[in-house]
């Protein structure tokens, strides 16, 4: 556990070094401010305290920003040869696998505590759904660790951050949208089947204030499976 999180902190202090937490924190409280409050939900119009409108943009904007902040995670080392360096360290590629994860992960968890202050101020206007709100701000997380664990096996697959970021934006993309498509042209259990492996249909329901086991066991599942596949790609790498 103490490698994992010296591999963290080193991740998390990068970004910051780089100017690319600055960068992600100001796009994303931008993008998520501007619609929220004037372009999304027109709060001060329609009067009503919710916080829906900020759900659906971090939606879109968490389906970009993850995969570019994930595309250097193991690309630039194995462009650079670092990745070596650090696999012949004391630890494993579990603890490093993990540290990265973390790391990422902590990262979006900053961006969504400044985002905080508008759950604060719209619980001001009205009878907010706290339930919901906070079932919401738990969809993101998983929303955001499903998108890391994808975006680090398909750092770990390739040299190039740029072809990182694109072969993650496609895996995201079929579960973002081709299975949700092809579920309602299909019918029966295939329809049933696809449905289920839509990622937006089960961030959809924790969003909504929804405790469905079947949807945390959806999210677990695709980050385990993406884990495995990045820890079998540094396996292979290494023989």
């Amino acid at each position: 556990m103490r490698q994992i999180w010296i591999i963290s902190k080193r991740e998390l202090q990068s970004f910051f070094d780089s100017l690319t937490a600055y960068i992600m924190l100001i796009a994303f409280l931008g993008f998520s401010g501007l619609f929220t409050w004037l372009y999304g939900s027109d709060i001060f119009f329609v009067k009503q305290a919710s916080l829906q409108a900020f759900f659906g943009v971090s939606y879109w904007t968490l389906f970009f920003f993850i995969p570019a902040l994930t595309m250097r995670q193991f690309a630039e080392e194995n462009k650079t040869g670092t990745i070596e360096l650090l696999l012949t360290r004391p630890v494993n590629d579990w603890q490093v696998i993990f540290g990265k994860f973390l790391a990422t992960l902590m990262l979006i968890s900053i961006a969504l505590a400044f985002t905080l202050p508008y759950y604060y101020t719209v619980a001001r206007l009205g009878n907010i759904d706290h339930g919901a709100t906070i079932m919401g701000y738990v969809g993101l997380l998983f929303l955001s660790a499903t998108y890391i664990s994808i975006g680090l096996f398909a750092s770990s697959i390739s040299n190039n951050q740029i072809v990182g970021f694109l072969l993650a934006l496609a895996i995201s993309i079929l579960f973002h949208f081709v299975f949700g498509f092809l579920a309602n042209a299909a019918g029966g259990f295939i329809s049933e089947l696809l449905y289920y492996l839509s990622l937006s249909a089960h961030f959809e329901s924790i969003s909504r204030g929804v405790v469905d086991s079947k949807d945390i066991i959806y999210f677990l599942t695709i980050i385990f499976i993406s884990l495995v596949g990045t820890e079998a790609v540094l396996k292979k790498n290494r023989i």
